[in-house]
């Protein structure tokens, strides 16, 4: 009996020890508080900062400047104001970009001991854009208007070339080298080098594409890069986003080595030939995830909950990682509330 017993039991161990592996989750934070944001940009709190996520702001409200919303932990979100007043506001860019009425899709990153606020000047439908930038010494979650100087223009498009100056996702690589990753539908997926520390383009830097879907409508937008172990990831949003509930946006993913490309999937295929791995789409409720941005670990992203009759809220997962070193945004577990 016991030798039948111990045979068993290694052979149970046996089966278990080639048994594969869980897959990896991400896992989700159970935010709550004011959470209507879309594009966000995130910044994870540290012990000199709380959390931030900074994202488009509202037409409605004069002219809509980027929105920035605050929280101890990335659970519990606050409305903290906009990133400027009405007498701030950028006149470059409402000069430039006839019938504006917002701004758009924000990325704010450190650098150096400085911040860099980057946001998008442009309408619904055209690649008449800009990018815009303004420079701090500091958060300040109780006056997010304060501080901030204004650097004018990054980067515009104006219809005659084949891209649109909007979504900034900023990255300094290894060597210290900023980068610039934007775009939406037209050309794709652009990248140019920036100069650090006035965080403008570097002179006489090149644009140069690194992703796009190779279709007519090339509905490719919304980068956002990662650097993890020797690897750049480069997420973006496919199809379609802003249109409530009829909204098929999803959330995709490539890699390199070289943070200027060239990018692949999972399965070999690269980004510039309509390459993408799959990470997130609808879940439940949850319809259309995109639009996100990329902080220590964690992804910040909109969808449009069916709940609450298609208006956007705000997630934010950490990432979890595969063996082979590719993230993984799903939980695994849809949202039917």
């Amino acid at each position: 009996m016991r030798q039948r017993l111990g045979v068993a039991l290694v052979a149970t161990a046996l089966l278990a020890a080639c048994a594969p592996s869980p897959a990896p989750l991400a896992t989700e934070l159970p935010v709550t508080g004011d959470l209507r944001t879309h594009d966000p940009g995130l910044v994870v709190g540290t012990d000199e900062h709380p959390w931030f996520v900074f994202s488009t702001g509202d037409p409605r409200v004069g002219l809509g400047a980027i929105q920035v919303r605050t929280s101890p932990d990335g659970v519990e979100w606050t409305y903290a104001g906009e990133a400027w007043t009405p007498s701030e506001e950028p006149r470059w860019a409402v000069d430039e970009i006839a019938g504006i009425t917002n701004f758009w899709a924000p990325e704010v990153i450190e650098h150096d001991g400085s911040w860099y606020l980057y946001y998008s000047a442009s309408t619904f439908g055209s690649n008449t854009s800009a990018i815009g930038l303004r420079t701090a010494e500091q958060l300040d979650a109780t006056n997010p208007a304060a501080g901030w100087t204004e650097r004018g223009e990054v980067i515009s498009s104006d219809g005659t070339v084949d891209y649109n100056a909007i979504d900034p996702a900023v990255l300094v690589d290894e060597d210290g080298t900023g980068w610039m990753a934007f775009g939406s539908f037209w050309g794709g997926i652009q990248m140019v080098e920036l100069d650090f520390p006035s965080g403008l383009t570097a002179p006489g830097a090149k644009v140069f594409n690194i992703a796009s879907r190779g279709t007519a409508v090339n509905a490719i937008e919304a980068p956002a890069l990662l650097f993890r172990e020797g690897w750049y990831y480069l997420f973006m949003s496919f199809d379609s986003c802003c249109q409530g509930t009829a909204s098929t946006y999803n959330i995709n993913v490539g890699r390199s080595e070289d943070v200027r490309g060239p990018y692949i999937d999972a399965d070999g295929v690269p980004l510039t030939d309509g390459g993408g791995t799959l990470l997130l789409g609808t879940e439940g409720n949850r319809i259309g995830p995109g639009g996100q941005s990329v902080s220590e670990n964690h992804i910040a992203y909109h969808y449009y909950d069916d709940n609450l009759g298609g208006d956007f809220q705000l997630a934010v997962r950490e990432l979890g990682w595969t063996e082979d070193g590719w993230p993984v945004v799903s939980t695994n577990q849809p949202s039917d509330d």
